[in-house]
């Protein structure tokens, strides 16, 4: 049966992202220069379409190295490999190839233990602080968040049956694909597999890219297109950075709040220098998050409605990038309405503050017209 996922055996590989924001943002001119003995390249999207994605500042690839990794008791050559984007971002890339004609069931397997969060951390670790040590002097501001992405693609060359003859990709059914994406052993409810697996796209009859959550399967015979892979990463580099604008954000709040507290309860409440540095407080942190976030969302802009530019508007809205960046919105908005009624209170005070001194020079003038008579 051709849904059944026992007759299905594919060529192909698996690509397990875990993505960090290591700094305000990345020289890429200049790690360009550091990573030199790696042979670094500044990789876009190969397509005929692909002129529909613009990107002002592609990131630069590398390969780190590659090794043996145990799976199921296995060693397999696996390459380790990074991309890193000029708003801050270092994705590193754990790339495994499956034997040839494996089966879906050994597709599946490989994914549980590239989806184990602990199978890869001593890997990710070394080589996060090995690349990080290569490339410190073009990272701005360091600091490696407690914010991380992962996700995994899972990439199809060939579609076969068990004897070896092709399928096309109708064979890849949602309930195959399901037990792939979400690890499901069970047949999924129509109205869950629906919902979880929306996102399908096809371009020509032997292509299929399956969009989910924390996970992509990516069917493409052409095995130099890397395009789909590519805006994914992409994709989830942009949403990282909005979940770590947005862990500042929940930050800053509270301490915002505390700091103005603070000054209303002083020994010299709402005094026009402690307002000063609550405002001058405010005014940098507003700044330090608005820039990174206009540098994200432009980094790369989609010029029209073609096959690359809908997985990766689908991946977007898939990964609810349109959410984080309204809840980033709403509490800049609120910064920005305390720092408008923090600077008019700071105004008031010194007129007050002027009014006061004009009074008293008014009465010292006076006082000193009376002791002349």
């Amino acid at each position: 049966m051709p849904n059944d996922p026992s007759s299905i055996h594919i060529d192909g590989s698996l690509v397990a992202y875990r993505l960090y924001d290591i700094g305000y943002a990345i020289r890429l001119d200049d790690a360009l220069r550091l990573l030199a003995s790696n042979a670094p390249e500044r990789v876009q999207p190969i397509r005929e379409d692909a002129n529909a994605i613009h990107i002002a500042n592609p990131p630069v690839s590398v390969l780190l190295a590659t090794e043996d990794f145990a799976i199921d008791g296995v060693l397999r050559p696996i390459e380790i490999s990074a991309r890193l984007f000029d708003f801050g971002v270092c994705s590193l890339r754990i790339r495994c190839v499956l034997p040839a004609n494996s089966s879906w069931e050994q597709f599946r397997a490989f994914g549980k233990v590239f989806n184990n969060p602990t199978a890869l951390a001593e890997l990710i670790t070394r080589y996060l602080n090995a690349i990080t040590s290569r490339i410190m002097s073009a990272i701005d501001r360091p600091q490696l968040s407690k914010v991380a992405e992962d996700f995994i693609v899972y990439r199809v060359d060939r579609v076969t049956d068990s004897t070896g003859i092709p399928l096309d990709t109708n064979a890849l059914t949602d309930d195959v694909i399901g037990s792939l994406l979400l690890n499901e052993s069970r047949s999924l409810a129509v109205s869950t597999r629906n919902r979880l697996l929306s996102h399908r796209f096809a371009y020509y009859d032997d292509d299929l890219t399956v969009l989910a959550w924390d996970s992509a399967l990516v069917v493409e015979p052409n095995t130099e297109n890397e395009d789909v892979a590519y805006v994914l990463e992409f994709a989830n580099a942009q949403l990282l950075e909005l979940r770590v604008h947005d862990a500042l954000l929940d930050a800053e709040l509270p301490a915002m709040y505390e700091r103005i507290a603070a000054v209303r309860t002083s020994r010299f409440p709402l005094g026009v220098r402690s307002l000063r540095r609550v405002l001058t407080r405010l005014q940098t942190r507003v700044a330090d998050i608005t820039e990174p976030i206009e540098r994200v969302e432009n980094a790369l802009k989609v010029t029209d409605d073609v096959y690359l530019a809908r997985i990766y508007t689908a991946a977007l809205d898939t990964f609810r990038e349109r959410a984080w960046r309204t809840g980033i919105d709403r509490k800049l908005t609120i910064m920005r309405d305390t720092y408008a009624m923090l600077s008019a209170e700071a105004q008031t005070i010194r007129s007050e503050l002027l009014e006061f001194v004009i009074a008293i020079l008014i009465v010292a003038e006076l006082a000193v017209a009376l002791l002349r008579q």
